[in-house]
């Protein structure tokens, strides 16, 4: 740094510059690196939000520099703290953050790469295509972002199930003079955050579980893309949090660094609540025409506007992408310097720990590689053949149930659903997570299907194995927070039963219609549906052994009748995504069956009702559809062979892509509405899901083969 640069900065006043007065110039300096690297990747992609960025700059810098858990030369350290930025937009100010500190960048399998996480290039290439700095933090493509966010209040959700794992690991495996887990969680939002509903499910349950371990930092800069939030917005937040339950403190000026540093500080003593703080602010500094309109939060400042901030901050006014000596040495020689003690300190202590407790020490580095003890499967039973059968949504409860005890570090819950959903965990030792019992592991979300999802995105981040559950029709109320799992590349799990029409009464609110081809379409999901009890397992077994695929388990209401498996095909073929569960006699198939959960019963009746007329049908169970098109295609063509154009795809949900494995000359026998209120057995029938009609579809689609016409209809059939 110049003497010229900084007798400039420290004379600039405060109302225009935006720099804290009274504090040491390296500070400025740092602050001020953030604001013009900010303003200048925005203005090089032409696309962005330097506002923010640059307003909560100096809030960043406090928390990083002074307070956060953090090394940057060991970003996956397990008890570090965690930052969440939620409003991503902002993303800018964490890409200065990663680069100034000197994150280094880890590769797929956590090893040190021995270059930065963000190095000074890719922020000169932000928003563009290959760069480590997307439009918004991504976690799985970027060293040192957390979580994925984006999507205004997921990250403030997120990081309660971070806050939740901290306690709920920190229950299990911290011992007198072994502290392993402590972390917190911090996490900046915005107005936008706070207007989401997700953002009060999450508020509502953390402050009922007393996590005095998350704090929120809320940039009340009163400015959305619109305009002035006076526009839609008008709450009392502080008043709205201290009813959730939590400490709510407030700094007047962001700029206050020693308001923040109490701030902070304070947060950190709390014992039985969580913090909001509240921090006023301006998005921007530029000139007044800027500085209070949302152009300065939704898009690039202009060249001639960020020369005239840059002036105001005694900055070079024409440099660009300018990281003065001594701002990355500030950073090194304060949160540099604590975080290399402190995980220093934690691995020792960790070592020690080992010896003392070796058992413990084992699960923790299998917990945090994504691993599976040995034995995690040994209690898992085949089930016997039952004509009477069961509902996949029990035979799953208990299958999780014989997992989960083999599986220290896997809890979940349900939106307040458990006893329909069957994901009680109820073998000794179980308990439940609580205000008053960390160490628990069945969680109760409370009817909060949105932060469910997202909780669990946080949990899981943090090492649990986390599972949540709720009735298929809600996976709606989810879908933001389960796409989000997709995106970042995480093994959650979402438990969804009430699988159909066949809920009954319930009627066409609670009856799923699009909801499998709609979870189906997210990239890397995987969602299983199987067909009886031995499925069950066999889908379990695949969801348990992925480590990068979220996945979505749709179970029965209803019973099924459980397979004979001598007779039938090997449930195991549903690793594979789909098999030929019972073939025909006497040579090649004339038509294919295929059917995913109950209805492949329909598709076993119609077998039979064509093997009778002379017709020889091959039924093919297809569990999970995205399993069954990742194999080659040898697998494929074996289990539904080319040269058989006669198909029929049931499924009592909509047909929507079934036809990519119907074909041209296939039937598609499902649903082209909602459904209706009435017994189970008597909606199936109204909307035609019987073997007959499975029967009467695969009549058409041979005769269309073999060039026929047919009259008459097959109802919702294609």
């Amino acid at each position: 740094m110049t003497n010229a640069m900084s007798n400039a900065m420290t004379a600039f006043p405060l109302q225009h510059a935006g720099t804290p007065v009274g504090t040491p110039d390296i500070d400025n300096l740092a602050i001020n690196t953030i604001r013009t690297l900010s303003m200048d990747a925005v203005q090089a992609a032409d696309s962005g939000h330097p506002g923010t960025p640059m307003a909560l700059a100096p809030v960043a810098y406090v928390l990083w520099q002074e307070i956060l858990r953090y090394d940057p030369a060991q970003p996956k350290w397990a008890n570090r703290d965690r930052f969440v930025l939620s409003n991503g937009h902002a993303s800018m100010l964490l890409y200065s953050l990663l680069n100034l500190t000197g994150v280094q960048r880890l590769d797929h399998e956590g090893h040190a790469t021995g270059e930065l996480a963000v190095p000074l290039e890719d922020i000169k290439r932000f928003r563009q295509l290959g760069s480590l700095c997307p439009g918004h933090p991504e976690s799985h493509l970027t060293t040192g972002v957390e979580t994925t966010t984006g999507p205004l209040g997921q990250g403030l959700a997120t990081s309660v199930g971070m806050a939740i794992a901290s306690q709920w690991l920190g229950a299990r495996y911290n011992r007198p003079g072994y502290t392993l887990f402590d972390f917190r969680a911090w996490t900046i939002c915005g107005d936008g955050c706070l207007m989401e509903g997700i953002s009060g499910e999450a508020a509502s349950l953390a402050g009922h579980l007393g996590l005095a371990n998350l704090c929120w930092i809320y940039d009340n800069n009163h400015i959305t893309i619109e305009g002035s939030t006076d526009l839609a917005y008008s709450d009392d937040v502080a008043a709205r949090f201290a009813g959730y339950g939590w400490n709510v403190l407030r700094v007047g000026d962001a700029n206050d660094l020693k308001q923040l540093t109490r701030a902070y500080e304070t947060a950190k003593r709390a014992t039985d609540r969580p913090t909001m703080i509240i921090v006023d602010s301006h998005i921007g500094y530029g000139s007044p025409k800027k500085q209070d309109t949302a152009s300065a939060h939704g898009e690039a400042l202009g060249e001639e506007e960020i020369k005239a901030t840059k002036r105001g901050y005694g900055w070079p006014e024409d440099a660009k992408f300018l990281i003065p000596d001594g701002v990355r040495e500030r950073f090194a020689e304060k949160m540099g310097a604590r975080g290399a003690t402190e995980s220093a300190e934690w691995n020792a202590r960790f070592e020690a720990y080992a010896k003392a407790y070796p058992w413990l020490a084992d699960e923790v580095r299998t917990l945090l590689a994504r691993g599976l003890p040995e034995g995690w499967d040994k209690d898992i039973k085949p089930f016997p053949a039952d004509a009477k059968g069961n509902a996949t949504r029990n035979t799953s409860g208990q299958v999780l149930n014989q997992i989960a005890k083999n599986v220290p570090w896997m809890m979940g819950g349900a939106a307040d659903l458990a006893p329909s959903t069957k994901t009680l965990l109820t073998f000794d030792g179980a308990g439940t997570f609580g205000p008053n019992s960390r160490g628990g592991r069945n969680m109760h979300f409370g009817i909060r299907e949105h932060a469910m999802a997202a909780i669990c995105n946080g949990m899981t981040l943090s090492g649990i194995r986390s599972y949540g559950a709720g009735f298929l029709i809600f996976s709606d109320y989810a879908r933001g927070s389960i796409r989000m799992s997709a995106i970042m590349e995480i093994p959650v799990l979402q438990i969804f039963t009430h699988d159909s029409i066949y809920v009954g009464e319930d009627g066409p609110t609670h009856q799923p219609i699009e909801q499998l081809l709609g979870l189906r379409s997210v990239p890397g999901m995987r969602v299983y549906r199987p067909c009886d009890a031995n499925e069950v397992i066999a889908c379990w077994r695949a969801v348990m052994t992925t480590t990068n695929h979220p996945s979505v388990m749709a179970l029965t209401r209803q019973n099924l009748p459980t397979l004979d498996r001598a007779k039938y095909g090997a449930a195991d073929g549903s690793a594979r995504g789909a098999y030929v569960l019972s073939d025909c006699e006497g040579g090649t198939p004339d038509v294919l069956l295929i059917g995913s959960g109950s209805e492949v019963h329909l598709c076993l009746g119609a077998q039979e009702i064509l093997a009778k007329e002379g017709v020889r049908a091959r039924v093919v169970s297809i569990p999970c559809t995205a399993l069954f098109d990742a194999q080659d295609d040898a697998y494929r063509a074996s289990v539904l062979p080319n040269a058989v154009r006669a198909r029929v795809t049931c499924e009592a949900a909509t047909t929507i892509g079934w036809d990519r494995y119907a074909g041209l000359d296939g039937e598609c026998v499902g649903m082209s509405s909602f459904g209706a209120s009435a017994p189970a057995k008597d909606v199936a029938a109204h909307f035609g899901f019987t073997p007959e009609r499975v029967a009467d579809a695969a009549r058409k689609s041979l005769a269309r083969v073999r060039g026929a016409h047919v009259s008459g209809s097959t109802g919702g059939a294609r």
